[in-house]
């Protein structure tokens, strides 16, 4: 069997997550509000695409910021679009490589790609084909773990697998946790905000966000990590589209 059908294969089996926490969600969507602006009385809303929709979850928790504007789920898993169908009222089935997205170029005002990038085999085809649809000026809201989370640091310096990192598609080998949610690439601040530059976009800001499976104990602190981005679970990276 081919890795690419391995990994379909393995993102069709329902036991897969495929939606990123409600509150990260959230606080995406009101950073893509804030910078879309509130719509006007009488005008259409922007057409916002959440490519790698999943479920729907997120693109739900999303919709109830964005009220006025267009959201339209993305995905090339039919059971997830089956279950995304449930949640919000426009779906699409799309692949970022191949044949890419099913929309003309600058078709889009925003995209959300929420915990996505870091499952892609060929991020670089991604991002151009994210580049595509938007239209100049376009906004993307991209959501992906922190290779260097703080306790991740922690964790190399004692010789013990990062935490969001795989070494296997079977099993988790060396780290905290038991679940295998099929991550292929990592990011740091740095490497994130370079990538983006390099496929086109202007960083406008990252963020950082909580991870909802940090023990108990220690979510004050994963919350205080936020206030430094590089430190933070979670990169929320906001950019735009370079108008050419």
């Amino acid at each position: 069997m081919s890795p690419v059908r391995a990994l379909r294969d393995f993102y069709e089996d329902p036991a897969v997550p495929v939606a990123s926490g409600a509150g990260r969600s959230r606080r995406q969507a009101r950073l893509l509000a804030h910078a879309l602006g509130p719509v006007q009385a009488g005008a259409p809303g922007a057409t916002v695409l959440d490519i790698g929709c999943g479920d729907g979850t997120a693109a739900a928790t999303a919709a109830e910021v964005l009220a006025g504007h267009r959201l339209i789920g993305v995905d090339w898993s039919q059971d997830a679009l089956r279950r995304a169908q449930a949640r919000i009222p426009y779906v699409v089935r799309g692949e970022l490589t191949g044949g890419g997205l099913p929309f003309a170029t600058g078709c889009a005002d925003a995209v959300l790609f929420s915990e996505v990038v870091e499952h892609l085999v060929d991020p670089d085809a991604a991002l151009d084909e994210l580049h595509r649809v938007l239209r100049p000026g376009g906004h993307l809201m991209l959501s992906t773990p922190n290779l260097a989370a703080w306790y991740n640091r922690g964790l190399l310096l004692a010789g013990v697998q990062p935490v969001f990192s795989e070494v296997s598609m079977r099993r988790i080998h060396g780290r905290p946790g038991t679940q295998v949610v099929g991550h292929l690439r990592l990011y740091t601040a740095r490497a994130l905000r370079g990538f983006l530059t390099a496929s086109g976009f202007e960083v406008v800001r990252i963020a950082g966000a909580p991870y909802h499976d940090v023990p108990r104990p220690l979510r004050p602190l994963d919350r205080a990590a936020c206030h430094l981005p590089s430190l933070a679970s979670i990169l929320l990276a906001h950019a735009r589209r370079r108008r050419e």
